[in-house]
């Protein structure tokens, strides 16, 4: 495969757009990735000259128009089009880019990417995913925030998109997938839940459905992928990263107590490294936006430079495995959900010349 583009929102995140710069650095030593990269040229040039971006490497496009972390989707998709975001998401769309990568405001970037990308045919909504730390290596858990409320349909949608994503990024040939739920027992959980298991159960799809799991599960990395709603998904998400942070401290606390806590850590360095890259947030950073005409990859804002350079190679593993043909594939190949060929084929170019997202835009919707 030719060498693949990066549209790079520099401006988002907490620390931009130094983190982005140091990151791209680290990046181009990782692999063969060009950059598009999207901001104040002003800044965005002295930058990649301290951290020594090769010049075949990159190009910066200008633009004054940030999204900041205080901007209301609603505002950024009435406004955010010309901004760093809105170009480096645009670039995708025109096939200027492979993927788009920004740690800037979440909402912001779902909105502006649901709105100008637009929606594979067979999914009805876009859903956050990202790989979690777990005692078997690493598990898939979405959706993250996109949607708090999800029917049986999304559910199943969900579950095939994250198989995909298990095949072409843990190089699982059949991943596990299950639902994150309140028991294991067939009859415990909302409708939707119980629905969507019913419809998975049979799902003629390469992967193996494994039922329900609570939330222990995902330490224990249960199933290769775990399904829910956007509100649940959040709020596991956020508990499991601090939960990192509480046993890191804690971890900290205990050898800095007494000199033969010292001399215990000295003995033991080799393993508390590999705890901390384990459950170093860097080492897994890169949220996906999965079900969207196009690759977005959503860098924490707070990342390090080390967290961003992950996060773009996700979006690369993605593009270079081309995960969003396998997912229409496996729509297919699923009753109820069918996509034609045709539809397949043509969904692109159909919302590129999409007459209404003007009015979409405008209404803020």
């Amino acid at each position: 495969m030719s060498r693949l583009t990066v549209a790079l929102d520099a401006m988002g995140g907490d620390d931009a757009p130094e983190m982005v710069i140091e990151g791209v650095s680290l990046a181009c030593s990782q692999g063969d990735a060009f950059f598009r990269i999207f901001g104040d040229k002003a800044q965005l040039a002295p930058l990649v000259a301290q951290y020594d971006v090769p010049d075949d490497r990159y190009t910066i496009i200008h633009t004054d128009n940030v999204v900041t972390a205080e901007d209301k989707p609603s505002q950024a998709v009435r406004r955010g089009r010309e901004s760093s975001m809105g170009l480096a998401i645009q670039a995708v769309k025109d096939g200027d880019a492979h993927v788009a990568v920004s740690a800037g405001n979440t909402g912001a970037l779902m909105a502006l990417s649901k709105i100008m990308l637009r929606m594979m045919p067979g999914i009805d909504r876009p859903a956050i995913a990202t790989p979690l730390p777990t005692m078997r290596g690493e598990s898939l858990l979405l959706d993250l925030g996109a949607n708090v409320e999800c029917s049986a349909e999304n559910l199943v949608q969900f579950a095939i998109m994250g198989a995909a994503y298990a095949r072409v990024v843990f190089g699982i040939e059949c991943p596990t997938v299950g639902l994150l739920n309140v028991g294991v027992e067939d009859l415990k959980g909302h409708e939707a839940v119980k629905e969507a298991a019913k419809i998975l159960k049979d799902a003629p799809l390469p992967m193996k459905f494994s039922g329900f799991t609570e939330g222990d599960g995902i330490g224990r990395g249960a199933m290769d992928v775990i399904v829910t709603d956007g509100f649940t998904g959040n709020v596991a998400l956020k508990t499991t990263e601090g939960t990192a942070r509480l046993i890191t401290t804690l971890l900290g606390d205990a050898f800095r107590s007494s000199w033969l806590a010292r001399i215990g850590y000295a003995l033991a360095s080799g393993g508390i490294k590999r705890l901390r890259n384990h459950l170093d947030p860097n080492n897994h950073n890169g949220g996906m936006f999965l079900g969207l005409n196009g690759i977005v990859v959503k860098s924490h804002g707070g990342a390090t430079a080390k967290g961003l350079a992950s996060a773009i190679g996700v979006a690369l593993n993605m593009a270079q495995n081309d995960l969003n043909s396998l997912i229409m594939e496996d729509l297919k190949n699923f009753g109820g959900n069918q996509v034609s060929d045709d539809d397949a084929q043509s969904a692109g170019d159909a919302d590129r010349n999409n007459n209404k997202e003007q009015a979409a835009a405008g209404s803020g919707t």
